[in-house]
């Protein structure tokens, strides 16, 4: 039987592997914040149930059936978020944790017309896919990190990572949210970055810089106009 539990441990470990990191017990224990007990006993439930096996080297890895649950309810959160944002209003730097709330409660015909009213396809609010990306198909597209980003260039701000309240709250009081434009200042010795964003001048520490995917905008040579790279 599928629980609430269950799917939050399934969704962390497509997550996870999406972000390229090893997961192993710690790994769920951080991203979920529970005990490292509570995490052996969950691990073992979810291989009992034949959703995730725990290889000799402890990484832990989905099989097709939890791989499936975990896609799931990845889409649910998904539909969930642009439910909020572009039917109710909610903003951008809100829906996440609202998402991670509801997710869990939507039956199977709801979801059905909210995938009829929205559309299957699409970004989420913070402006990531579906499902989740890694960064070399990121890459792939043309995006980068803003932390790898060029002085003197401009660029649209593409994605930044969903899962941490502050750091939302942060990018939207600097003008920083998926579609904005800003232009790099100076990468400076500190790691830090120096912007120009919609709210004027600010400096980005190095750790949110690199929460944060862009894509560089291409200056028309015709008329001088600036387009972003496509990437979507």
């Amino acid at each position: 039987m599928i629980t609430i539990s269950k799917e939050d441990y399934l969704k962390s470990i497509l997550e996870a592997e999406s972000e390229g990191e090893k997961v192993i017990s710690a790994t769920l224990s951080h991203r979920l914040s529970v005990s490292a007990p509570a995490v052996t006993m969950a691990l073992r439930r979810l291989k009992k149930d034949g959703w995730v096996a725990v290889h000799a080297d402890g990484r832990v890895a989905l099989t097709n059936a939890g791989r499936k649950i975990a896609q799931r309810t990845v889409v649910r959160h998904h539909l969930i978020e642009r439910m909020l944002a572009e039917i109710f209003g909610l903003e951008w730097y809100l829906v996440h944790d609202e998402a991670e709330r509801l997710e869990h409660a939507v039956s199977s015909v709801f979801e059905a017309k909210l995938a009829q009213k929205l559309g299957s396809a699409g970004i989420c609010p913070h402006g990531n896919s579906v499902m989740p990306e890694t960064a070399e198909t990121r890459r792939r597209r043309g995006l980068r990190l803003l932390s790898e980003a060029e002085p003197g260039r401009a660029y649209r701000v593409s994605s930044v990572y969903e899962r941490d309240a502050q750091l939302l709250r942060f990018l939207e009081d600097c003008g920083i949210r998926p579609g904005s434009k800003l232009r790099v200042l100076q990468r400076n010795y500190d790691q830090t970055v120096s912007l120009s964003a919609d709210k004027g001048k600010v400096s980005l520490g190095g750790p949110a810089a690199e929460r944060v995917w862009v894509a560089p905008i291409k200056a028309d040579g015709a008329g001088g106009k600036q387009t972003a790279t496509r990437n979507d």
